[in-house]
């Protein structure tokens, strides 16, 4: 990413409650992408990306041309092209712009990750990028006590506070981290996460991804085996 892509971004940067309708506008992002809530009222998203999405509360229907799905507190999907989301809950959908994943549904979350992250916190992988490169959807655990080491990303971070306590630190100060506080950081922002008698729960969206299977890297190509020399194809 160039320095005028990354400057671009910084001006995004922001701190937020989950409220209904639009959240931020990253359609001009080097990873193009738009954030929305709804709160008590249906949501309504044309099918011009793939949909990464979130029930932070109450309940959900999930309408698509997969059906009618029911989706309950600490569920999250993931929806190529047009959908619709109904309830009287509350919840988060992250569009990222171009792009067609699989459709997902899964958890509710768990209370920690599976897999060591910075400074004791861990993480999970919800829904993973079909390929190298593409976007995907995480569960990050800050534990109590965490002073979490100052920290960048090559490219935007969207988040959703789902329960705990803490606030991050970032060279434009303090802010404070409650449940239901969406945040956005910019690709290249300095930022720490920092808890005191609280952990964090987090789902956090990634545009893209250094990680996922290739043409020439995944189970069913690996596990494959051609003759006595243990050859694969």
């Amino acid at each position: 990413m160039s320095i005028a892509e990354q400057q671009a971004d910084t001006a995004l940067s922001s701190f937020r409650t989950l409220v209904h309708g639009e959240l931020a506008d990253l359609s001009d992002n080097a990873c193009p992408t738009k954030v929305a809530g709804w709160s008590n009222a249906g949501l309504d998203l044309v099918g011009q990306g793939t949909h990464f999405g979130f029930v932070h509360s109450g309940g959900a229907l999930l309408k698509s041309m997969a059906g009618t799905l029911e989706l309950a507190k600490g569920m999250y999907f993931a929806v190529p092209g047009a959908f619709q989301v109904e309830g009287g809950g509350e919840g988060i959908v992250i569009t990222r712009l171009g792009y067609r994943g699989f459709f997902h549904i899964g958890g509710p979350i768990e209370a920690q990750g599976r897999l060591r992250y910075i400074d004791g916190c861990t993480d999970s992988l919800l829904v993973p990028p079909v390929l190298k490169g593409d976007a995907c959807l995480n569960l990050l655990h800050v534990p109590p006590g965490t002073d979490q080491t100052a920290h960048t990303h090559p490219s935007v971070r969207v988040g959703l506070i789902v329960e705990g306590e803490g606030h991050c630190e970032t060279p434009h100060g303090n802010r404070a981290l409650l449940p239901g506080t969406v945040f956005v950081l910019p690709a290249g922002e300095l930022h720490s996460f920092h808890t005191s008698e609280r952990s964090l729960t987090i789902v956090a969206y990634h545009p893209d991804s250094d990680f996922g299977p290739t043409h020439d890297e995944h189970p069913m190509l690996n596990r494959t085996i051609i003759g006595d020399t243990g050859r694969r194809p």
